[in-house]
């Protein structure tokens, strides 16, 4: 099961508390170790974790600045357990515009655990759907363009296999916490076909109870992609 999740509710989490924003995010990112961790006993073999959307930037310099530091500690202090535990991590994104340090580490992080055959965990930074599509469909012209692919042979799976999830399956399920009910530009060329949830719990409070029965309710729907239930 491939389940994307998208880590909403931070802030107003901190705000309503009257806390400064960065401070949910610090909460928000502890609980990504625990959703992580308790991710494959629950069936999950695919985990997609948004955490900074190409839109991201337009916040205040601040709180990207302090969203990136929150991203430089987390592959640093879980680098090893996630290798020890089997995690094979991925990211998702254009990371052209990150700091080299920051690029650094998800070199270094992917490449220790690219032989991994536990979880499949992918982390979307600096992601974008339709930047993705973009970036996907200028590597396809370009190989128009030098004669190594026909236009007559682009078809779905030639999309599919220059995506930055290619060679993986498309998600079954998506999850937005705090309640909002958008994808907010989140792999929106695989989600055609995934089933929806919007627990109205802030991504702090996204507990493993929680998830377990968003995944509960998930087994118990029919999915038909496009065809008629015979019953």
């Amino acid at each position: 099961m491939h389940v994307g999740i998208i880590m909403d509710g931070n802030g107003r989490w901190a705000t309503s508390r009257g806390l400064a924003r960065l401070v949910g995010h610090k909460r928000g990112a502890g609980r990504v170790k625990d959703i992580v961790k308790n991710s494959p006993q629950l069936g999950v073999t695919t985990l997609t974790l948004y955490a900074f959307s190409t839109e991201n930037w337009k916040r205040a310099a601040h709180e990207v600045e302090g969203l990136m530091k929150l991203f430089r500690g987390y592959m640093q202090n879980n680098l090893l357990e996630l290798h020890e535990k089997n995690v094979r991590v991925r990211f998702l994104g254009d990371a052209s515009a990150l700091a080299q340090d920051i690029r650094s580490q998800m070199e270094h992080l992917a490449d220790l655990t690219k032989d991994n055959s536990g979880l499949n965990l992918n982390i979307a930074i600096n992601y974008g759907g339709r930047d993705e599509i973009v970036r996907a469909t200028r590597s396809i012209a370009s190989k128009v363009l030098d004669g190594t692919l026909s236009l007559d042979d682009i078809s779905e799976d030639t999309i599919c296999g220059h995506l930055d999830t290619r060679e993986q399956a498309d998600p079954d399920l998506i999850i937005r916490t705090a309640g909002e009910l958008r994808l907010s530009n989140f792999m929106t060329w695989q989600s055609a076909y995934s089933e929806f949830m919007f627990p109205n719990v802030s991504w702090p409070d996204f507990t493993f109870e929680v998830y377990q029965k968003c995944l509960g309710e998930f087994t118990g729907r029919v999915r038909q992609y496009g065809a008629i239930d015979s019953k």
